[in-house]
Parts: structure tokens; C-alpha cells; sequence
């Protein structure tokens, strides 16, 4: 199925360079404190990111990774940032910030003329992954300065930054793994090979989020280690868990994992049960509003459901791979739901969800605290479980988006028409057969001819109604309104189209009751809502969410699977619907 997609963007490297610049100045002007240290790790993600595209941009100019003055300096610069990070970690945030000497002259060597395609780092933005968890697990790994530490590209060459940092070593090599997803092979200059392995004798630490569906960029690193004679017990690896590679794994790499020395710290230990007060999220969230001695329910992974449906046979389905890490906390006089929102990210989808509250959408916000949003719990029904009017429900459909299309601009991209029609067509013939996606295709016709009428903007992608609020007062809120379109998905930010005809597969809505909606939101933003390209639109969305839920359904068990098996079956129902219509 295709569902998921890297987030990326081409940047120019001055561009990119002036605002790690501007963060690195904030950074020698705040106060110590929390906000001192979160803006070094943006500066250092930045950093990561920047480093990343031009490695990727020389490797794609040799075929191989290889020795290089832009690299060189990249890596510098990262562990003199790391230094920093380590040092305000362990000082609680207090004390002198030991910013790297010259850090203005290694950043001005980042450069190569033209934009780079950089990857946004998917464990800090989507999975709560911080990288002071690879300090703690390199402070227990007993690694010492003579150790050679490889970060696997991209998140891994700011990962390892912090092993060296935290174990004294030198600057971290980067490789790309490239090839097929489950059978990645590193390729290297003999240069840079000599390089890594001037020592055979010494300890290897191979440092990457992960491993995934088949640790293969873990495992390629490792065979090319043990091909050019590194003894298999000098291999260590730093993964961001404790889980073995997933299903896709070969039989020796799987073999190699379980026999290596790992060393991982989970975000638990690090920061929800850390044994330093300044390190813990109960402390960030205080900070923000003023309470204390919490009570915290983690409402990851479809958790919340217990929180919302008083009978599990209500449940909604969940894709629990696919939510991020948030939490109920309780104190006298306050709840307030607590969600991760990206490290980089968060301060803005704050600011984003400030507006949407202030205008009544979606509950208030406290504010951001270091990757998590604090916003007020509210008790309320979901909509999948209380009967609301359709009319009640198209005006307000109407209003919601309407605001959005005005008022938030797209903060980054998407998928454009033809590659999400791609992606339909594709789905359907994975989930029902190819007649039935052949039947798709000329339905959605040509879908180029759309783009000159399409505008970008901040869409919701989650209009779902257990997504839904209705409050005491009969007041209609929308949850977790800020994040999904800048999941880690391929749909991004789209026309507002998409959302309009989300809403009307989600709340099942005629024809009139869609062309109801699509008249309020013309009346107030300039968009091409007619039914044609609604059609498509509508076409895309089941494509997508079928694709989605049989991918969750792969992996599903116990209860959920049959949840996820009704809700495929609903979008099936509907497609089969849209197709009798329009023939």
C-alpha cells in the first residue's frame, strides 16, 4: 500500500544557514533554562538536516560516500553542538552554555550553491524521540574515546554526534544504506574506507533511529564492518528502541542483532521516570500552568478510547504505530491533555491551535513545553457515539474549514493531484483487484487539469467523527486539529478540497448535504469546489484511507483487527457507491 512518505524539501544551504545562525545567537543571549536548551536542540536538528542534504548531494555526485571538507566541518560542528546539548543536560538546563569555538566559521563551509533536498529527522518530529536518550544509553554503554562511532544518514549523523560527545570519541563518520528497503548496501570510497578502518582493533558504534520493517541500514553497515575485517564483537549498536527488526529482516541480520551488544535508553527512562526533576515532562507542564503533583494516564498507542467510550465495543479503530505518545495529567482543579507535537514543530502547532481555540474550533491551549502541546482536557461525547443533525453538522463542517483555508497557510507541502490519484488507483487494485481500480481510473480521468485551479493550505486530513467533540453546552469542538498535515504520510498539505470531500465521506453526506458544504466554504474563500473536482478528490481520500487501514490491518490483533476490518469495509462500501454513481 502506499501511505506513508519522507518529509523533504529543497532548501537553499544560505537559507538554512541564517537560521541555524539565529538560533545559535539566541542560544549565547537566553537565559539558562529550559527555553536556552530547547533552542540549541533546534539549532542542532537544523544543523543535522543541513549536513544531511549536502552529504546526500555529494553522494549522488560520486555514487559513494567519500572523504569530504563540507562533511568534515558538518561533523565538527555537530559535536561541539552535542558538547553543548550534554553539558545543559546534565547541569538540569542551569549553568554556562559551552557553544562550539567558531561555530560561525564551520557553518560558513556548508554551502554548495544550490538548494539541497533535506529530510525532516521522522523520530524527532513524528515518534518522541529526544536526543537525550543517545546521551543516557552511551553514558551506560562503557564505550571509550577510542571507539569509532558511523551515524547511518539522515537522523543518525546528529545522533551520533551526541555517542561521540557523551563518550569523549572524535567526530562521526555518516553513510547512506542505499538499495532495495529490506536489502540496503553502504558504498564507500576506498579513502573514506581506510579512514573508518585505520583501527580494526577498536570498537564500532553504529548509531540510527530504528531498526524498522528490516533493520537492513543497521545490518548493512554491520556486513560491510565485518567483511573488511572488524571482529563481529567490536560491533555495537545505538538503536531509538529496544525491539527487534521487524518482518522484513534477513535470518543473519535478525541473528546479528540478538548477538551484538544494543544500547538503548527509551524515552520512559529518560524523561517521563527520569530521576532528575528537571528532566521530567510532570516539570515542563508545571512550568506552563502553574500546578503540580500530577496524575499522568498515557493515552498512547488507542489508549485514549478508555477515557472517551465508557464500553470497549464503542471503540473506534486504531493505527497505534502511527499515534504519537500523549498523556491525561490531573491535578486539583485542572486536566489537561498533553501531546507530542515534534521538537522542532511544536511552539507553531501551539500558536496554531491558540487560533483554532480562540475561535471556538478546538480546546484551549496552555501552550508548548519541549515537543509536547498542553491543551485543556474537555469531557464530551464523540460524534461517532451521539446522533448531532446534518444540518448542524455541514454549517459548522462549513465554518471550520472555511477559517482554515483563510486563516493557516500551508506550512510545507504535499503530494501533488496526480501522485495521490496514483496512489488511489494503486490501493484499490491492492485491496480489491485490478478491476476494480481500472474501473477507477477513467472516473478520475485527468487530474493535471486541476492544477491550475488548486491552492495549498493548512488542511485537517483527520475529520474522522470519534475526532469530534460535542460538549455540555452543545458546542462542537474539533480534536487534534493541528498535526495531520504534517504527518508522516504522503498527503501533506492539500486544496481545501481534500478536506471537503473527507468530511463528506466521514459524515456519509449527499449530494446535497455536499454541495450544501462546498457553497458555504465558496462563499468565503476562493476555491473551486464543483462536483467534478470533488469527484477526485473524494476518489483520492478512499484510496488513501483504504490503503491506510489495510496497512494497520497487516498488523492489527485481538480486538482491533476487527475494528480496522469495518472501517476498510465502510470505505469499500463507499467507493463501490461513488463508482455507481458516476458511471
Amino acid at each position: 500500500m502506499l501511505v506513508y512518505g519522507d518529509v523533504e524539501r529543497f532548501e537553499k544551504p544560505a537559507a538554512a544557514r541564517a537560521s541555524i545562525a539565529r538560533l545559535m545567537m539566541a542560544c549565547s543571549e537566553l537565559e539558562p533554562g529550559r527555553e536556552r536548551h530547547e533552542t540549541l536542540v533546534r539549532a542542532f536538528i537544523a544543523t543535522g538536516e543541513l549536513v544531511q542534504g549536502l552529504a546526500d548531494r555529494e553522494f549522488d555526485m560520486t555514487g559513494a560516500d567519500d572523504v569530504s571538507k563540507i562533511q568534515d566541518a558538518g561533523a565538527k560542528l555537530l559535536l561541539g553542538q552535542a558538547q553543548a546539548i550534554l553539558q545543559s543536560w546534565r547541569n538540569g538546563f542551569d549553568g554556562l552554555l559551552p557553544l562550539p569555538e567558531n561555530w560561525r566559521t564551520a557553518l560558513g563551509h556548508l554551502d554548495s550553491g544550490e538548494p539541497v533536498r533535506m529530510k525532516r529527522g521522522e523520530g524527532y518530529a513524528f515518534y518522541a524521540l529526544y536526543p537525550e536518550t543517545y546521551i543516557e544509553a552511551a553514558s551506560k554503554s562503557k564505550l571509550t574515546p577510542e571507539a569509532i562511532v558511523i551515524g547511518i544518514r539522515s537522523i543518525g549523523l546528529g545522533l551520533a554526534a551526541l555517542v561521540c560527545a557523551t563518550i569523549g570519541a572524535r567526530p562521526a563518520y555518516s553513510l547512506r544504506p542505499v538499495g532495495n528497503p529490506y536489502e540496503r548496501c553502504v558504498r564507500l570510497t576506498s579513502k573514506l574506507s581506510r579512514c573508518i578502518l585505520a583501527n580494526p582493533r577498536a570498537d564500532f558504534a553504529v548509531v540510527d533511529e530504528g531498526p524498522g520493517l528490516s533493520g537492513s541500514s543497521f545490518g548493512s553497515v554491520a556486513d560491510w564492518l565485518e567483511a573488511n575485517g572488524v571482529a563481529p564483537g567490536r560491533i555495537h549498536f545505538f538503536p531509538s528502541h529496544a525491539c527487534d527488526p521487524g518482518p522484513h529482516a534477513s535470518a543473519p541480520h535478525r541473528m546479528r542483532w540478538k548477538q551484538r551488544p544494543r544500547h538503548v535508553v527509551g524515552f520512559d527512562d529518560a524523561i517521563l521516570n527520569s530521576p532528575s526533576h528537571e528532566h521530567r515532562l510532570q516539570t515542563w507542564v508545571t512550568d506552563l500552568v502553574g500546578r503540580a503533583n500530577w496524575s499522568r494516564r498515557d493515552l498512547s498507542g488507542g489508549a485514549w478510547r478508555a477515557v472517551r467510550y465508557s464500553d470497549p465495543l464503542l471503540w473506534p479503530p486504531s493505527y497505534s504505530q502511527l499515534e504519537k505518545r500523549k498523556f491525561l495529567m490531573q491535578a486539583e482543579g485542572g486536566a489537561w491533555h498533553v501531546k507530542f507535537a515534534g521538537l522542532h514543530e511544536s511552539a507553531h502547532k501551539a500558536q496554531k491551535g491558540s487560533l483554532l481555540a480562540e475561535t471556538g474550533f478546538s480546546p484551549k491551549i496552555a501552550g508548548a513545553c519541549y515537543g509536547f502541546i498542553v491543551e485543556r482536557w474537555v469531557d464530551g461525547a464523540s460524534l461517532d457515539i451521539v446522533n448531532v443533525r446534518k444540518r448542524k453538522m455541514v454549517d459548522h463542517l462549513g465554518r471550520y474549514l472555511s477559517f482554515r483555508a483563510r486563516h493557516l497557510p500551508a506550512p510545507g507541502g504535499g503530494a501533488s493531484i496526480q501522485m495521490l490519484c496514483d496512489m488511489a488507483v494503486f490501493n484499490v487494485e491492492k485491496a480489491v483487484g485490478a478491476k476494480s481500480a481500472e474501473k477507477l481510473r477513467p472516473l478520475i480521468g485527468s487530474p493535471n487539469r486541476l492544477c491550475r485551479n488548486l491552492h495549498r493550505v493548512d488542511t485537517d486530513n483527520r475529520l474522522h467523527p470519534w475526532e469530534w467533540l460535542i460538549t455540555g453546552d452543545q458546542n462542537l469542538l474539533k480534536t487534534d486539529a493541528l498535526d495531520h498535515s504534517s504527518a508522516h504520510d504522503l498527503v501533506g498539505c492539500q486544496d481545501v478540497a481534500w478536506d471537503v470531500a473527507g468530511a463528506c465521506v466521514e459524515f456519509d453526506l449527499s449530494s446535497g448535504e455536499r454541495q450544501r458544504l462546498a457553497e458555504l466554504i465558496a462563499q468565503e474563500v476562493d476555491c473551486d469546489l464543483r462536483d467534478h473536482v470533488l469527484d477526485v478528490f473524494e476518489a483520492c481520500y478512499l484510496g488513501f484511507q483504504i490503503g491506510l487501514w489495510s496497512q494497520a490491518s497487516a498488523i492489527a490483533d485481538g480486538a482491533e483487527r476487527p475494528r480496522i476490518e469495518g472501517t476498510i469495509k465502510r470505505y469499500l462500501t463507499r467507493l463501490r457507491q461513488f463508482s455507481d454513481r458516476l458511471d
